[in-house]
C-alpha cells in the first residue's frame, strides 16, 4: 500500500491500547471542578516564591496552601472550586513579570495538599505558625522585623518584637492591594523557585534628574528600612543604588514604591545584584548636591531598635501623609507656604490632632488629591527643619503614609 500523506507529512497508524474513548469531566463545572490548581512557570527569569504565588493569587481566589515542588511543579489549594476556577480563568496565560515568568494552569489530579512547614516553598496561610516554635518569636512576621544575620541581640534581636504586617499579607479581600509586579535580578534555574532574594542594595531607574537627590531618595526608601548610602550613577542618568540595612527592607522598598510616579516620571526599583555601595569619584547632580551620600548614622533612620522598629507601619503608598514633630507655632498656612516654597502641588486637606496639655510639639494629617502628589511632597518636606521662632532649636517633621482619611 502506498503511504498517506496529511499536510505533506506521512501518518502512521497503530492499534490502540485503550478499548474505548473517555471524554473529560467538566472541569468548568463546580460539580467537576478541583480546589487543587497545577501551575508551571514558563521562562522564569526571576525567582519564584510562595509569597510572589500568594500576592498574584489570591486577590484573584482565597488561597489556603501553596507548595512549590523540586521538580518546578506548584500546586495551590483554593478556598473553593469556585475561586480555583476564578484563578484559572483570570491567570491561565498571564506573566508574572512583564515579558517572562508566565503563568500555565491545569487542574491538578489530586484534592489534597499538605503543608508540613511554613517555608520560601511552601505555607499553608490557614496555620501561620505551622512548624515553628510560637515561643521563639519566629512566626510570619519576623520576616519583616529579624534578620538573623545581621541583627544584634541587644533589644533588635531574635527577641525583639514584630512589625505591623503588610497589607499584602492580609488575608481580606478588601485590604489586598493592586497586584504589584517588583523585578528581581536574573539567576540561574537552581535560583528560579523557592531561592532566597538575598542583597541589600536596589537599583532606582527612571529619576527625574532635576528634582530628585540622594536626600530625597532617602525621605521616600527611610519608611521601609533603614538606609546606609545612596550614590547616583554617572554612567546611566536618573539612576541611583540605594543600600539598605538587610534584604527584607529591600523587599519591602521593592514592593511599595516599584512603578510609582513621581514629577511625572514612572520609577523602577529592582534588587541589584552588588552587595554594597562601592565608592566612586563624586560628581553634582543637577540641582548642585553630591553625587553620593552616607546615612549610616543619620537619626532619621526608623529601624534602629525595636522600639521604634515596632512603630513603623508598613503600607503602600497613599494620598495621606501623617506629620509630626513639629512645632506648636505651625498652622496650616504654614504648611502652604512650606508647598509652595519647594514646588510641590498644595494638600487640600488638613487635620491637626489635638495636642496634650504638656505637648511641646504637634502631629497631624495632610491629604492630597492623590497618591502621586503625596509622595512628592514626601520626598521634598520629610525631615525638613522647621525652627520654632520661640527658642533656638530645630524640629524634622517627619512625614508617613497614612491609610487614613
Amino acid at each position: 500500500s502506498e503511504p498517506l500523506y496529511i499536510a505533506g507529512q506521512q501518518a502512521f497508524f497503530n492499534y490502540s491500547t485503550s478499548k474505548r474513548i473517555t471524554r473529560p469531566e467538566n472541569t468548568n463545572s463546580v460539580s467537576g471542578g478541583n480546589k487543587v490548581l497545577l501551575l508551571s512557570i514558563q521562562n522564569p527569569l526571576y525567582p519564584i516564591t510562595v509569597d510572589v504565588l500568594y500576592t498574584v493569587c489570591n486577590p484573584v481566589g482565597k488561597v489556603k496552601r501553596i507548595v512549590i515542588f523540586k521538580k518546578n511543579a506548584i500546586q495551590a489549594l483554593f478556598k473553593s472550586v469556585l475561586c480555583a476556577q476564578k484563578a484559572k480563568a483570570a491567570l491561565n496565560g498571564a506573566d508574572i513579570y512583564a515579558g517572562c515568568c508566565t503563568l500555565k494552569i491545569e487542574y491538578a489530579k489530586s484534592t489534597r495538599l499538605n503543608v508540613i512547614r511554613n517555608d520560601n516553598c511552601s505555607w499553608d496561610y490557614t496555620k501561620p505558625y505551622l512548624g515553628r516554635d510560637r515561643g521563639e518569636g519566629s512566626q510570619r512576621q519576623a520576616i519583616l522585623g529579624e534578620h538573623h544575620s545581621s541583627f544584634r541581640h541587644d533589644g533588635y534581636g531574635s527577641r525583639g518584637p514584630l512589625l505591623p504586617l503588610p497589607s499584602r499579607y492580609q488575608m481580606a479581600s478588601r485590604d489586598t492591594p493592586e497586584l504589584v509586579a517588583y523585578p528581581l535580578p536574573q539567576a540561574s534555574s537552581s535560583y528560579m523557585y523557592g531561592g532566597n532574594t538575598s542583597g541589600s542594595v536596589v537599583m532606582v531607574t527612571g529619576l527625574h534628574q532635576q528634582k530628585m537627590n540622594c536626600s530625597r531618595i532617602f525621605n521616600l526608601f527611610c519608611l521601609y528600612g533603614n538606609i546606609e548610602k545612596v550614590k547616583f550613577m554617572r554612567s546611566i542618568p536618573g539612576t541611583a543604588l540605594v543600600e539598605m540595612g538587610d534584604e527584607y527592607a529591600v523587599e519591602r522598598a521593592v514592593t511599595h514604591l516599584n512603578n510609582i510616579t513621581l514629577f511625572g516620571k514612572r520609577i523602577n526599583v529592582c534588587v541589584s545584584k552588588q552587595n554594597s555601595i562601592i565608592p566612586s569619584q563624586l560628581f553634582e547632580l543637577k540641582d548642585g548636591t553630591s553625587s553620593s551620600k552616607d546615612f549610616t548614622m543619620s537619626k532619621n533612620n526608623r529601624f534602629t531598635n525595636a522600639g521604634q522598629a515596632s512603630k513603623n507601619i508598613i503600607q503602600p503608598p497613599s494620598c495621606v501623609l501623617h506629620y509630626h514633630n513639629v512645632p506648636l507655632c505651625v498652622t496650616e498656612e504654614t504648611f502652604v507656604k512650606l508647598c509652595d516654597d519647594h514646588k510641590v502641588l498644595r494638600f487640600i486637606k488638613h487635620k491637626v490632632f489635638d495636642p496634650k496639655p504638656s505637648a511641646k510639639t504637634l502631629s497631624g494629617l495632610l491629604a492630597w488629591e492623590c497618591k502621586t502628589h503625596a509622595m512628592e511632597a514626601l520626598s521634598v518636606l520629610n525631615h525638613y527643619q522647621i525652627k520654632d521662632p520661640s527658642n533656638v532649636f530645630s524640629f524634622t517633621q517627619h512625614s508617613y503614609k497614612s491609610s487614613s482619611h
